[in-house]
């Protein structure tokens, strides 16, 4: 008979904000040392080769965006599914999950890698990457794509890790595999002359590690996560449903990063030390975003529990203490980070002019990101439902149509820096606010699930 995990977090019962709080954590951290392989590169390369190889790796960032947001989004399918299945006490079905989800991720990573390397130059064509910055950019791209399979393993493993409250050891793995990352591209870069591609190989080779540790760590599983080789493949029915709820997931959040192609490429337009500076405040932007995307996660996670257990109640609750502890941080990491923002960008890039332009994008999206919090929690709990669809319409509708608006119509109009930044907060608190009526409606119509 299949045990239960010994590292779980009982989401079932007791206090909820504590262990809300426990849970995100090692997200959190988890999410700011996957971020920190980008910028390492980054940092690197703006440190020891130039601000055209620093801007080269930039113009990447939206395109990894992307693709590091579709193996999240379909991972997190498979924590939902796995999740709700060990919430109704069906082990068994649990187990099976488990080994679909592998072979998943297997697949999703090939198929990215190939698909990437064929389409590596238009896409960045797409960009209107300057002819300075365009051999570099795209050489970067088609090493770091080789990488693909062991980041899609890495994010499935340690979805279903955390489907079970185990969200140590997916960060233990990345931490080993970020200290491996930062010492291959000093090596690399530093001490071997290699440029961006000696950063991208550096960060292939870690995800490599990454995804063998936790590889190891399910082999060693001795409950419901326990990985048997010879239990591996695809079932109709777990992929479907793996599908249903990961594919409108990363459908959600490639929006977010298809809109933020779009503004790359406007950004190209204004020169290389706006697309310089534009790259190290994101970086820093994106590790803020960690901790929302951590809360999510524990919302989406806990919700999933306990739906699975019929616990309507404890479900909306979840919600809530989300909620609450994903704006307290918010608050206090914004006022941190605008009080040392210039400190910060000059990790990444020391030139003045480069730091203040940089400040502009902190102070038009770090301090309203707080907006960001609403659309991943109500997007989150109502994922935790198996309600992923509706989210997934609603943040495509109301992220794409209104930047691209802005782009297309005012930008022209106003071709600034700050007028492309001010889009962030206007799009998220509109669709934040269409986000929560559809919560509220879903609420109304909620009923127990029936897991088949």
């Amino acid at each position: 008979m299949l045990g239960i995990h010994r590292r779980e977090i009982n989401m079932l019962e007791g206090s909820l904000w504590d262990k809300i709080i426990v849970f995100a954590l090692p997200i959190a951290l988890t999410g700011i040392l996957e971020q920190m392989f980008n910028a390492a590169d980054v940092a690197v390369l703006g440190r020891f080769v130039g601000t055209e190889a620093m801007a080269a790796v930039g113009n990447n960032v939206p395109i990894v965006g992307l693709i590091v947001t579709l193996f999240l989004g379909l991972s997190l399918g498979a924590n939902v599914v796995i999740a709700q299945y060990i919430g109704a006490r069906r082990l068994a079905e649990a187990s099976r999950a488990v080994h679909t989800s592998l072979v998943l991720s297997l697949l999703a990573g090939v198929s990215v890698t190939l698909l990437g390397e064929f389409f590596a130059a238009p896409l960045l064509s797409l960009l209107d990457v300057p002819d300075a910055v365009l051999p570099m950019a795209t050489l970067y791209l088609r090493v770091f794509l080789l990488g693909m399979p062991f980041m899609s393993v890495y994010n499935f493993a340690s979805a279903i890790l955390r489907s079970h409250g185990d969200t140590g050891t997916p960060l233990i793995a990345l931490l080993a595999a970020s200290v491996l990352n930062i010492f291959l591209d000093l090596g690399f870069v530093h001490l071997f002359g290699m440029g961006v591609d000696g950063v991208a190989w550096g960060t292939v080779l870690s995800y490599l590690v990454a995804a063998f540790m936790l590889i190891r760590a399910l082999r060693r599983e001795e409950g419901v996560l326990r990985l048997d080789v010879r239990l591996l493949r695809m079932r109709r029915h777990h992929t479907k449903r793996i599908f249903v709820i990961g594919l409108p997931a990363a459908v959600q959040g490639m929006v977010f990063c298809f809109a933020n192609l779009v503004i790359q490429a406007a950004l190209n337009s204004l020169g290389a030390e706006v697309m310089a500076a534009s790259a190290a405040a994101f970086t820093i932007e994106i590790n803020m975003y960690c901790v929302i995307a951590a809360f999510q996660q524990a919302c989406t996670t806990f919700v999933s529990q306990n739906y699975g257990a019929d616990n309507l109640p404890r479900c909306r609750e979840v919600t809530r203490w989300s909620l609450r502890l994903n704006i307290v941080a918010m608050l206090v990491l914004g006022a941190l980070i605008l009080c040392f923002m210039r400190s910060l960008l000059r990790i990444f890039n020391a030139d003045p002019a480069v730091v203040e332009i940089g400040v502009i994008r902190i102070v038009y999206v770090v301090v309203p990101e707080i907006f960001a919090v609403f659309i991943d929690i109500f997007s989150g709990s109502m994922r935790g439902y198996g309600y992923s669809l509706m989210p997934a319409v609603v943040t495509l509708v109301c992220i794409c149509g209104v930047r691209l608006s802005w782009v297309w119509l005012v930008f022209p109009h106003h071709p600034t820096f700050e007028t492309l930044m001010i889009i962030y907060p206007i799009s998220w608190a509109v669709t934040s606010m269409f986000l929560y009526l559809l919560y509220r409606f879903y609420l109304k119509h909620l009923k127990v699930m029936r897991l088949t």
